[in-house]
């Protein structure tokens, strides 16, 4: 077994991927919570409010998981 150093390229594959996982369970986070307002049956204000807080993380996480992917390709391209 080879005990070659990690480069760059390698950490930057790493990274991506956990930045991408974070991502990930951040969409499945908002998906479980638009799913748990949408079972109690809210009202259609309060369902408007519940979607308006779920919005930004959701762009957020869908931005996360972008960024990881971008990352591990590029390490993947330089490595």
């Amino acid at each position: 077994m080879e005990n070659t150093p990690s480069t760059v390229f390698d950490i930057l594959i790493w990274v991506g991927a956990i930045v991408s996982l974070v991502g990930f369970f951040g969409l499945v986070w908002c998906i479980f919570r638009v799913m748990r307002a949408k079972r109690a049956n809210l009202p259609e204000d309060e369902m408007h409010a519940v979607l308006q807080k779920v919005l930004p993380l959701n762009l957020g996480a869908l931005f996360l998981s972008v960024i990881g992917l971008m990352m591990v390709v590029v390490g993947i391209f330089l490595a």
